[in-house]
């Protein structure tokens, strides 16, 4: 045990005590895990941080241990005993012995509990977020929590180790188009006017690459006012921030490989990518899997097997055709089919998602059989089992439309199969994702806006943003995915003023705009910029997928709840009149809710 550990409360941990500690006599803190009554002896589980160490109470204590509740605090004196072998306990690191009390003092006691602590009990989210201290004492989500800071501190040596210098940024900063709503804060000194919690430290990472600090890498705390998602926490986020000067995308490819595969083969339990990680292009992505987040772990791909039916007289495919559609195919492995039910659910399912159908063909020796075989002739089905490899036993899903509007829902399919039918591989899967376009168009503005960062430097520069359609350009942006998550984002930054200036004008942004909006940054970029570019490693997600977790609030600490409230803490909450003055802030309250606030 650490010296700095040692007090009047303790000389050991609860995970500390082995069969070489018997016939020491330790005085041990915790928290009741369990008891158990043995008729004149009661065995006590005690926890701390570190693990549990199992207490046995003699006569002269039972009565006392007994009055007080699991959860209660408790100070323990006693001699540390082995066990005898039948009773050892391999599930616990001080499974060997256990300590006789010979003195008990009780430091807090515990009120009747919202959930159990030692067992899962299927509390509701709600009740264990609003006792978030409690659910944090449960075993698998307390080792989360700690993972997560060893997880961090990793992140920070590695950092250090490459070069890389930690700063801060601020956290009051002006608005900026991140893609996502911001929170505002009212200043009491400028009325009328906001600060913004940053969306990321973008700007100002960006002016300490201009500032000539070459390398710089932060645990950057992250606001976005976005609709809560299993995977992405509901108001804030931490991602390690990353920026780099004189660098071109195949630098900041190198440092990202490193960080990621280094830091996952330190705490992964499974197989990790090693570097250099398998590269797609977004439009590649969004043809093989239907989506830029591919899980490789997933076998089956999305195949475009248009060319099979270029004289097809099939009118369902003719006529998409005709409409410069295409016709994509899913092919499983060799399986014994499932029954007739299993294709229709499918069906019906690809209906609600997309409104249109999906059709399918069973791959038999004497031929070939399924909703569409009659349409297809000996042609199709030569160039079909050329196209995709196939041989009996084989299923084929087929999709026709408009790629753009199909390729999300086949990429679902791809999800649905691979767990219908278990053909995901364990182990983590790193790719990265790159070239994505640099705008795209909304139409809810109805016109161009950036589908990405929008402080990437565009692919051909100022050149193509005058000479190219704007939907045809590719930025320096990429991702990092693995196993179907997104695990970080970044881009080779746009650091000319007029390559800036025109990027933006594109997207409907005057020069004014631009001063205005991005004033410090274009400013500064005025004055001698170096090429730079970086990424961002999202550290929630990072814990997530480390932990075999499926929700990220189970390796946050404190998270909001899913109606983005703090159930613990009754946030967001009613501000006080004079809190309102001094802001100089009148709310106005939506018609729907006013009529609330009157029938109460």
């Amino acid at each position: 045990m650490s010296s700095h550990l040692v007090s009047s409360y303790r000389t050991h941990t609860c995970a500390e005590l082995r069969s070489t500690h018997a016939g020491q006599t330790v005085t041990l803190s915790g928290w009741i895990l369990r008891k158990r009554d043995h008729g004149g002896l009661v065995f006590v589980d005690l926890r701390d941080n570190y693990g549990q160490t199992q207490v046995v109470f003699n006569e002269a204590a039972v009565e006392e241990i007994q009055s007080v509740r699991v959860e209660s605090v408790i100070k323990v004196t006693g001699v540390v005993t082995k066990r005898d072998s039948a009773m050892v306990n391999p599930k616990i690191e001080t499974g060997e012995i256990e300590v006789h009390c010979v003195g008990l003092q009780i430091l807090t006691t515990a009120e009747v509990l919202p959930f159990m602590i030692a067992e899962d009990d299927k509390a509701p989210e709600p009740t264990r977020l609003t006792y978030r201290f409690l659910d944090l004492r449960r075993e698998k989500v307390h080792e989360n929590i700690l993972l997560r800071s060893r997880v961090i501190r990793k992140i920070r040596e590695l950092m250090h180790g490459m070069g890389f210098n930690e700063f801060q940024t601020p956290i009051l900063t002006s608005s900026s188009p991140e893609g996502a709503r911001d929170f505002l804060v009212p200043s009491r000194f400028h009325p009328g006017k906001f600060f913004a919690l940053p969306q990321a430290p973008q700007q100002f990472k960006q002016l300490l690459m201009v500032a000539g600090f070459d390398r710089y890498f932060q645990i950057a705390p992250c606001f976005r006012d976005e609709d809560p998602r299993a995977d992405r926490s509901p108001g804030e986020f931490y991602q390690c921030d990353i920026e780099m000067s004189f660098v071109e995308q195949e630098d900041v490819f190198k440092v990202g490989e490193e960080l990621l595969s280094r830091l996952f083969q330190e705490f992964a339990t499974d197989s990790v990518t090693p570097a250099p990680f398998v590269r797609f292009t977004y439009e590649e992505s969004l043809n093989s899997f239907g989506s830029d987040k591919p899980d490789l772990r997933n076998p089956l791909r999305i195949k475009n097997v248009s060319e099979a039916f270029a004289n097809t007289e099939f009118q369902v495919f003719k006529s998409v055709l005709a409409e410069k559609g295409s016709i994509h195919a899913i092919a499983l492995p060799s399986m014994t089919a499932p029954p007739r039910k299993y294709f229709d659910d499918t069906i019906e399912l690809f209906k609600k998602w997309s409104g249109q159908g999906v059709a399918y063909i069973i791959v038999e020796e004497g031929g070939w059989r399924g909703s569409v075989a009659k349409f297809f002739g000996p042609t199709e089905q030569a160039r079909l089992t050329e196209m995709l490899s196939l041989r009996a036993g084989q299923i084929v899903f087929f999709g026709a439309g408009q790629s753009k509007r199909l390729l999300p829902h086949l990429g679902r399919l791809l999800s649905k199969f691979a767990d219908d039918f278990s053909l995901r591989s364990g182990g983590y899967h790193f790719c990265w994702v790159y070239d994505y376009p640099m705008y795209e168009w909304d139409d809810e503005v109805k016109g161009l806006v950036f589908s990405h960062n929008p402080f990437s430097m565009p692919q051909g520069g100022l050149q193509a943003l005058c000479e190219q359609d704007p939907l045809t350009i590719r930025a320096y942006q990429y991702d990092i995915v693995c196993n179907g998550y997104e695990v970080s984002s970044g881009a080779i930054r746009n650091h000319e003023p007029e390559i800036m200036y025109k990027a933006f004008e594109i997207a409907g942004y005057s020069r004014d705009d631009v001063d205005q909006k991005f004033g410090g940054m274009i400013k500064a970029f005025k004055f001698g910029a170096p090429p730079h570019g970086g990424f961002a490693p999202g550290i929630d997600r990072i814990v997530m997928l480390l932990a075999g977790e499926s929700a990220i609030r189970d390796v946050i600490a404190f998270p909001m709840a899913q109606s983005v409230e703090d159930l613990m803490m009754g946030a967001p909450s009613v501000p006080s009149e004079k809190a309102l003055r001094e802001a100089h802030i009148k709310v106005v309250m939506p018609p729907q809710m006013e009529k609330k606030v009157g029938a109460a």
